[in-house]
């Protein structure tokens, strides 16, 4: 998974100053940009993110984006079956193609370790990248509500990740928590961006800025696909 996406998206892996987080596709050192943005790329795509501040959290909650986890592809499963028939390994299933009963969740985009899912005991959690409630402060308050739903399962915004890293990064920008694996930050981050872009959601200034530095040691590292996955 991890070499998959590393080469589509020609990101490297590298350090990142701080001790925020990361994830898989590496910015460089101090965020020095090793070149040029390339057209096209998730280093351009973040100048044409609009710079607001962020807005209060006040009357954000989980059930403002619908049921969790529905059937927004009608094909019969609920989203967070799908992303984890996507992006587990040794899928077994509790009724032969729907429900997944357990598999193994190897090179975790957050902690690069190998995670072991139990259906009703696991430690993988379905994250969404950007986060629901920072959507919230950043422009999906004004949206309908078929708009959020969509949001919020919308494969592009969806990973498995280790349960424990995922409940650290919380509700975080790209300014207050990158993943730890350095790997995949130069990946998550333009995940971030191409998801902020696809639905119009604003960044802050700070936000902005973490988001180049990282991106600055991966130029030319693409933005990933409307039905991306790892």
């Amino acid at each position: 998974m991890l070499a998959a996406l590393l080469a589509v998206g020609g990101c490297k892996a590298g350090d990142q100053d701080g001790d925020q987080g990361g994830g898989k596709g590496g910015g460089k050192g101090g965020g020095v940009s090793s070149g040029p943005a390339a057209s096209g790329s998730a280093l351009a795509a973040v100048s044409s993110l609009t710079v607001k501040g962020r807005a209060p959290k006040t009357g954000y909650e989980r059930s403002e984006f619908g049921s969790s986890w529905v059937d927004t592809d009608d094909n019969g499963c609920g989203t967070r079956d799908d992303i984890l028939k996507r992006d587990l390994k040794d899928v077994r299933f509790r009724d032969g193609h729907c429900l997944v009963a357990s598999g193994t969740l190897t090179d975790d985009p957050y902690t690069g370790r190998d995670v072991r899912f139990v259906r009703g005991r696991s430690k993988v959690d379905i994250d969404h990248v950007v986060a629901l409630s920072d959507a919230w402060q950043k422009g999906a308050q004004k949206w309908d509500r078929d708009k959020r739903l969509a949001f919020a399962n919308d494969p592009l915004n969806l990973i498995a990740v280790d349960a424990s890293a995922n409940r650290r990064k919380g509700d975080g920008d790209a300014a207050t928590w990158l993943p730890p694996n350095k790997a995949y930050r130069c990946a998550y981050v333009a995940h971030q961006v191409a998801v902020k872009k696809a639905y119009g959601l604003w960044v802050t200034e700070a936000e902005k800025g973490a988001m180049k530095r990282v991106l600055g040691g991966c130029p030319t590292a693409e933005l990933p696909a409307r039905s991306g996955g790892r």
